[in-house]
């Protein structure tokens, strides 16, 4: 992990420090493309292919059903199942509270105008399946999905090698009164939610993480306007600020955490202190060698970085330039700092918060925003699954008052009928 010293760096270096590095996306995007033609072409036939090029599985049937997955879901450990159990109240807990019914608004009296929640119909889930097994996905999205009221939720994830989905993402379903598993994986999951198959049906929306051809494949059916989706992602990311009141233990737990998800995450820490520094990156030497998935954290720790600040006002300042998709204070006067924070997605405060929390249970929804795309988006939430439609009531007394003004600017604009629309309705001797 290199190290940078800030006042050392120019607008641009800093800049340049926070692009996302990734390689050349056009092989992926060719790919991508081919895999979409097909699904688009031959539906069901191309998912059954991809199946047994990508995952290996020969396919009689696309999906698992309801009994099925109660078989399945059986299987799950009882520690597994508690802990399922606890996050699902915990996720429902807070997404619950993002329900809410808008005030009615008098612009001038007699013109009320105000905003109805309507869920999304349809709504697609992408659920990864390949290095790491993610019921906590599940979660994060079908409960605001089925708290918003959608109609339909369409939930795609690869198969097992035995052809099925594994214990956790069927106890999930089963606790979520989802009765389907569609049996895709990839960006072939993607196409078949977007455009629909025989038997994947077309959805408005699509959601969910995945790799570089998942993500690619969401971008491509959201330029072709055929689907919408979440929100444009890519390598999981955390940034850590962190002070000389911060555990250099915790601190490195909560870097390799990021890490391990793949040796395209970027783990970065901002510090205050190059003791801290040193102390944090010795740390992670002796918890990378505990590690399962250590050679994918090694590759990530190694494109990752730490830069060390002269004051947290300059920790902050490079946060927000960054805008990560986590963001870690690790230090006990974080509550100083929560006024500055201007671009992230999730922020985990104080030294006995990890993002890993929020990853899996505390409640808060872990997709989010990445590569910078936290200026501008917010991670997923009820507001993810509805549209709100604006309504407007004009009585009598309101078109006398609202009128003229109409009149007025419609001339202005040289819409004429916009100017009789209201014209009309003026002269009009019962008022409307």
């Amino acid at each position: 992990m290199k190290i940078y010293k800030y006042t050392d760096l120019s607008e641009q270096n800093i800049e340049e420090l926070c692009l996302r590095q990734l390689a050349d996306d056009t092989t992926i995007a060719a790919r991508v493309e081919e895999i979409i033609g097909q699904v688009k072409a031959v539906g069901d036939q191309a998912l059954r292919d991809y199946a047994l090029t990508f995952d290996k599985v020969n396919l009689d049937q696309l999906f698992i059903e309801k009994d099925e997955l109660t078989k399945i879901a059986a299987t799950i450990p009882e520690e597994a199942r508690i802990a399922i159990d606890t996050a699902y109240a915990n996720i429902k807990k807070f997404h619950t509270a993002q329900l809410y019914i808008e005030a009615k608004v008098e612009t001038m009296p007699g013109v009320s105008c105000w905003r109805e929640p309507r869920p999304i119909e349809r709504v697609g889930l992408y659920i990864p399946g390949g290095t790491a097994v993610l019921p906590s996905t599940f979660l994060m999205l079908a409960i605001p999905a089925t708290l918003a009221g959608c109609q339909e939720i369409v939930v795609c994830s690869p198969p097992q090698k035995d052809g099925k989905t594994n214990c956790y993402l069927a106890y999930c379903a089963q606790l979520l009164a989802i009765e389907k598993i569609y049996l895709a994986g990839g960006a072939q999951a993607i196409a078949a939610m977007a455009f629909g198959t025989a038997t994947v049906p077309k959805v408005y929306k699509i959601f969910g993480p995945g790799n570089r051809y998942v993500t690619q494949a969401k971008q491509q059916v959201l330029a072709s306007g055929i689907t919408a989706i979440d929100m444009p992602a890519g390598p999981s990311e955390v940034l850590v600020i962190a002070d000389e009141t911060a555990n250099p233990a915790f601190v490195a737990s909560d870097l390799l955490a990021q890490a391990e998800h793949g040796t395209d995450s970027q783990a970065i820490l901002v510090s205050t202190s190059a003791n801290l520094i040193t102390e944090t990156l010795q740390q992670i030497e002796l918890q990378l060698n505990a590690l399962p998935r250590k050679d994918i954290a090694t590759q990530a720790i190694a494109n990752s970085y730490a830069v060390l600040v002269e004051n947290k006002l300059q920790a902050m300042e490079f946060s927000n330039i960054y805008a990560p998709e986590h963001l870690i204070l690790a230090t006990e006067s974080f509550q100083e700092l929560i006024p500055l924070i201007i671009n992230a997605g999730s922020v985990f405060l104080g030294n006995l918060t990890p993002e890993s929390a929020g990853d899996y249970a505390s409640g808060t929804n872990h997709t989010l925003p990445t590569s910078g795309f936290a200026k501008a988006y917010s991670g997923v939430s009820i507001d993810s699954f509805i549209k709100k439609i604006t309504f407007q009531q004009i009585s009598p007394q309101g078109l006398a008052a609202i009128g003229p003004t109409v009149e007025i600017l419609a001339a202005a604009e040289g819409l004429q009928a916009h100017k009789n629309a209201i014209t009309i309705r003026l002269k009009s001797s019962d008022g409307y």
